[in-house]
Order: structure tokens, then sequence, then C-alpha cells
């Protein structure tokens, strides 16, 4: 049925835009061979969306059903937040300039939704991110996109179709525009995944898969394995998010331009994804530094010396999972575990729980997501290592506690099976609960909370409203050991209030006895406090 592209459209969009991309990842990594013949442009495109579409996922959310809204975000929060998550997420050179790309779309789709001035504002947008834009690439495909846009009419839908077939056209001609595409017989790799993501535009709106020239869209040429590029370029591409204001940006610009090549710089409002190939990797960042503060800081080096080191031995099992702070990345890796952090407000990707899976180096691995909402996150990155031969596991763990109970009863000298088991039965056991502060005012299982108020959630319901941790905390604990118990958890932000860890242990060893309490530091994590009952 067609539609605007309202919220709802937007959020259908991002959904079937990664899942177009998964599909199309492998045969898009294939055809790779510029700016570098990686084979990495599928997935890094992939990465992005996937970083987008939780962002939009995070922002329906946060809007709860009737009486309180209507459950659905206004427009401008979902493009602004596609955006913003495809900006933090970006990887690589195809995936930085789709950032940039959703970026310009979202400026003119949080105002009037006029999509031809979006996909324009989106190509030049993408245009001057790039420090020396060349043509026959997504580049130029986009432009083709958006002057296909301008020049149709109708609703939404058929200006998204005419987008669709304008990139298709420009798509088919670029190995004529590019040497390297020319001599591979391949047309360029970000160009066919903006397509996949376009054509996922058109059934969002029209809910039809879209077509060109009323036909089925013709297959794109795939090599069996990269063509190499035309000379070598620089040995590493480094890639970091950037707190700096405008000014900052335009020196770094210049100074990356001078150490290296395929240079493109996204974003605005003062956070920025910097994507640069140099051979001194250490200058690239310092660069960053002098400009203002880099963080997720990402160097690779495009031909990887261990593949000449003897193959290190695998073990034949480990675990993998994911934490929430610095603290409990310790405690974990102390036990062995290979850990990914989920910082506040940023969820690890799939591709980012398949290189943890990968880095275990394991012929069995168990994967323990610690959170409800990584659930199909996790499903993915197990579906993918086990098309790599790896024997994984995934224990539905839906918070920390849960995670930190399971492994305390990993054993693996056990038969694998036999240790899953007995893992899912300890995280199973334990029922858990977390203390968070109230964003908004907002209708909950316990009533209408407001901004500031402190939020006792257990097993992911809030059953309380208080006003200061320490009480809120005292009557979850008190709910949750009403049904019985033997240890108390407890993770600990790092910036609660003093004393309240010591205030916690000496209510349940008053209020419950014969009930241990153990006390972890979480570090900086995401809500101030979370409880475990076994």
């Amino acid at each position: 049925m067609p539609q605007t592209l309202d919220a709802v459209a937007v959020r259908g969009w991002c959904a079937l835009a990664l899942d177009a991309l998964g599909r199309d990842r492998e045969a898009i990594d294939a055809i790779n061979v510029y700016p570098v013949a990686d084979g990495d442009t599928g997935t890094n495109l992939y990465l992005t969306m996937e970083s987008a579409a939780q962002a939009v996922e995070a922002v329906f959310a946060a809007y709860p059903e009737p009486p309180v809204y209507a459950g659905v975000p206004p427009t401008a929060d979902v493009v602004r937040a596609m955006a913003h998550g495809a900006l933090i997420g970006a990887r690589g050179n195809s995936g930085t300039i789709l950032a940039q790309l959703l970026r310009g779309m979202a400026e003119v789709l949080q105002d009037d939704g006029d999509l031809a001035r979006a996909l324009h504002r989106a190509a030049s947008a993408a245009y001057l991110a790039v420090a020396h834009p060349v043509e026959g690439t997504v580049l130029t495909v986009a432009t083709a996109a958006a002057e296909a846009a301008r020049k149709a009419s109708g609703t939404p839908a058929a200006v998204a179709q005419a987008a669709y077939a304008g990139a298709r056209d420009a798509l088919d001609a670029t190995p004529s525009q590019l040497a390297a595409l020319g001599r591979a017989g391949v047309v360029d790799a970000g160009g066919r995944g903006l397509v996949t993501v376009l054509g996922a535009l058109v059934q969002a709106l029209s809910g039809e898969a879209p077509v060109v020239r009323g036909e089925a869209p013709v297959p794109v040429p795939v090599t069996d394995c990269p063509a190499e590029a035309e000379a070598a370029g620089p040995a590493f591409e480094v890639i970091y998010l950037l707190e700096a204001d405008d000014v900052a940006v335009d020196r770094l610009r210049t100074r990356l331009d001078r150490l290296g090549d395929s240079l493109v710089v996204v974003g605005g409002d003062g956070l920025w994804n910097v994507h640069v190939h140099v051979d001194d990797a250490g200058a690239a960042v310092e660069a960053g530094v002098e400009a203002g503060r880099p963080y997720r800081i990402r160097i690779t080096h495009f031909e990887q010396s261990a593949a000449a080191e003897p193959p290190r031995e695998q073990v034949q099992r480990a675990v993998v999972a994911v934490v929430p702070g610095e603290g409990l990345a310790g405690l974990c890796a102390e036990a062995g575990a290979t850990t990914v952090l989920a910082r506040p407000g940023e969820p690890p990707a799939s591709g980012e729980l398949v290189e943890a899976i990968r880095r275990a180096h394991a012929r069995e691995v168990v994967l323990l997501p610690n959170d409800a909402e990584l659930r199909h996150t996790a499903a993915a990155a197990v579906e993918q290592a086990r098309a790599e031969g790896i024997r994984v596991a995934l224990i539905p763990t839906r918070a920390a506690v849960q995670g930190i109970a399971a492994l305390a009863v990993h054993a693996p000298d056990r038969r694998f099976d036999e240790d899953v088991v007995a893992m899912t039965s300890a995280a199973g056991a334990t029922r858990h609960a977390e203390l968070a502060v109230a964003e908004r005012q907002s209708w909950t299982m316990a009533g209408v909370c407001q901004a500031g108020d402190v939020l006792g959630l257990i097993d992911g319901d809030v059953v309380v409203i208080g006003q200061d941790l320490a009480g809120t905390a005292r009557t979850v604990l008190d709910r949750m050991l009403a049904a019985g118990g033997e240890l108390v958890t407890l993770v600990l932000a790092a910036d609660v209030p003093p004393g309240l860890a010591a205030a916690l242990e000496t209510h349940v060893s008053k209020a419950h006895l014969a009930v241990d309490t153990v006390v972890y530091e979480g570090g900086r994590q995401g809500v101030p406090l979370l409880i475990g009952v076994e």
C-alpha cells in the first residue's frame, strides 16, 4: 500500500535495506576493487546500515503506546536517529559515504519530507565529504539517482522508483568511467550497495519490489575474487569518531589530505566520522587529537602480515560475553571470556560479535549477549559464525548478571552440550533487575513517572518508581528476595553515590538472613545499578 515517507516508512526502509544488504553482502564484497581491493564493501555497508536501523528502533522503543503517547515518534526524530546511527557505526570508505548520504537526506526529510530534494541534498553532501571525488563510484550513482528523482512526479513511491532506475542505469555505466572497474569487468561495489538501499526504499513506500522499465533488475556481474588495484596504496585504513568544531575539522581535512588518500570526513554539529588511508596511522590519530577528541579508533592493515606467521592453534572452547561496562569486561576477561563492550546508547552490531567469536579462536564458542534487545543481532552473528565452521551455542541471557552466573559454572573440560546446559540453567535461575533514571515523563507498569525519577525494573518491567537510588534499590531487593534467594549480585556504575554498596549489603544481611552479597564495580555503564538474585 503506498505510503508517505513518515516515521513508519523510514523504519520499514531501514529494516528492508538491512535485510537486502545482508543478502547482497557477499556479492558486493566480491566486486570490491576500488579504491582498495580488500573485499569488504558489502560488509561495511551492512554494518553501517545495521547501526542506523538499531538507532531507529531505539527511538520507537522510547515512545510508548496509548494512553501516554500514540506509539509512533515524530518523523524528524526518526530520520535524525537514522543519520546519527549511521554516523557512529560507519565502517570503511563505503559505509562512511553511506552515512553522509543518509545524513543529507535527513536534513531535508525532518523538515518537509520532499524525497527528491532529500536525494539531491544527499548527493551534494557526499561529494563535499570526499576530499577528491572520483566519477564511476557511488558518488556518480547517487547523483544520477537524485537527478532522476528531480525529473519524476507523483507519489513518493514513484519518485523513489525513478531514483532507483536512474541509479541502476548509472551503475551499469561505471565500468566505462573507472579504469579499475573496466579491467575487472565489474560495476562499482559501493554503487551497487546504494542501488540495494534505494530498492529497499521503493519497497518500503510501495509495498512491491522495485523494477526497471517494467522488468526485473538485470543481474550485476560478479567475479570470483576481487581484482588487484592499479598500484599499491597506503598501508593502513584509519577510522575514528571525532568531537570537534567546524574550524578544527577544516584544518584536519587539510592535514589528513597531505598524509594519505581516500579521505572522507562526514558529520556535523560537533560529531564527525573520519576515514583515511595512510602509511603513518599514528600521525592520522595525532591529527585527530589536535583537532578534538577522537574515540572508537579502528586501524586496519591492508596486508596482514599474520598470514605469513604459523597459524595459532585453536582452543577447544571459549566464551564470548557482551558486557555493559569496563569493570565487568575486566571481570569476565579474568574468567577467560572474550568480551565485547556495549557502550551506553551504542549496542554492538552483529559484525562485532562475529569478530569476537573469531578472535576467541576456538572450535566451540558459547555466546552470552546479556541483553534482551540483542537477541536478533546475536542470532545473526551465530548464523554467520556457524557458516564459517565454528560450533556456536547462543545462551539467551537478558542481563549481565545472568551472564556472570553462567560464566561462574562454565567448565571447558565438560562435553559441549553439558556445559551449555549447565550455563543455561545457571542463567535461567538468576532473576535480574536494574535501576535507571527516567529521561522523560512516560507511562510504566508502575504508573506515570517524571523525568529524574528512579525506576526499579525487575525482569525488564518497571515495578518501582522512587526518588533516590538507595531507597528504590532496597525496595527492589525486598521484592526479589521475597520469593527466596541465596546470593545477591550488585554491579555498580562508577558514578553512584559513595557508600551505596555498603548500605545495600547491610540491608540484605539484616533483612534477609542467610543471603550472601557480592559486589562488582561496573565502571561506566548505561544504568547506575544492576542486581542479580540466585
